[in-house]
């Protein structure tokens, strides 16, 4: 099977072959278009995802120096105004991060080649700290999703896993040409309506070499699948919140938007895209 010239992997194309290869097949390898609802009701999910769309990008300009009593003029909504708020607490809390010294990277992306393939990551924030520092190589990123998922099933997440690898992997550049030891490296998710929650995942050399081979097992399985080989999935909640669900014959009614644990702000999928949303000028 050949994939699209130029194709890249990212954590949402794998997390949708791993939940449905029919999923993968139609969006990545046919790149079918198709208007189903992803989630009830409607004008809530869009503005809902518009309101997420907004505080990453609010998160982005106040960690790149722009002073929160700019930005906060730009606040509009229940949900943004509740998100923004608690990202300012967290920020200036001690327990937070806003007091660590190091070198801060928001929204950096950072690739690698992986057998004849390349895997990419869009990080919110890298934080390296001084080598001399416990905290090490911190990677947040900021969820908003209205339910917390639980940990096991964020610890099954393929960003949990694709993204400390390829920061080990890829991360030099952010560390003056310095490789990142597995073993320094954290991800933390950190969630918007639950700010004092955060889900900690440390790294290792041997979650490292897991990781790698996990990913390049999952690849090589794309690689070898025919056009046939793309079955649905068994699970048929994931089908509630997926755009196709009407094509496959898995039901004409969307999700509900609160039962909803991916974030809508992420590539997900729930096959919503970030970036088709406009950046922000302050």
């Amino acid at each position: 099977m050949n994939l699209p010239e130029g194709f890249i992997f990212s954590q949402g194309s794998l997390q949708d072959f791993v939940d449905c290869r029919r999923r993968f097949q139609l969006r990545y390898l046919k790149r079918l278009a198709w208007p189903a609802l992803e989630t009830e009701p409607a004008l809530e999910a869009e503005r809902y995802l518009q309101q997420g769309a907004l505080f990453h990008r609010m998160v982005q300009q106040h960690l790149l120096g722009v002073p929160a009593e700019r930005l906060s003029p730009a606040v509009a909504g229940e949900d943004l105004g509740r998100w923004w708020g608690n990202y300012l607490e967290f920020h200036k809390d001690l327990t937070g991060f806003g007091n660590l010294s190091g070198r801060y990277y928001p929204e950096v992306s950072l690739s690698a080649a992986l057998g004849a393939y390349r895997l990419e990551a869009k990080y919110d924030l890298v934080v390296i700290q001084p080598e001399r520092s416990e905290a090490g190589v911190l990677i947040y990123d900021w969820k908003t999703s209205r339910r917390k998922p639980e940990r096991r099933w964020l610890a099954k997440r393929l960003q949990t896993r694709l993204y400390p690898y390829l920061l080990s992997r890829a991360g030099a550049p952010l560390n003056g040409g310095q490789a990142l030891p597995p073993e320094r490296i954290e991800m933390v998710y950190w969630f918007a309506d639950h700010p004092s929650q955060l889900e900690r995942f440390v790294y290792s050399a041997q979650a490292f070499q897991e990781d790698e081979a996990y990913l390049n097992d999952l690849i090589g399985t794309i690689l070898r699948l025919g056009d046939d080989d793309f079955p649905l999935t068994s699970d048929l909640r994931r089908c509630a919140y997926c755009v196709y669900r009407s094509l496959c014959e898995r039901g004409a009614r969307a999700g509900d938007l609160d039962q909803v644990e991916v974030d809508l702000g992420e590539e997900s999928s729930l096959g919503l895209d970030f970036e088709q949303i406009a950046e922000i000028e302050f």
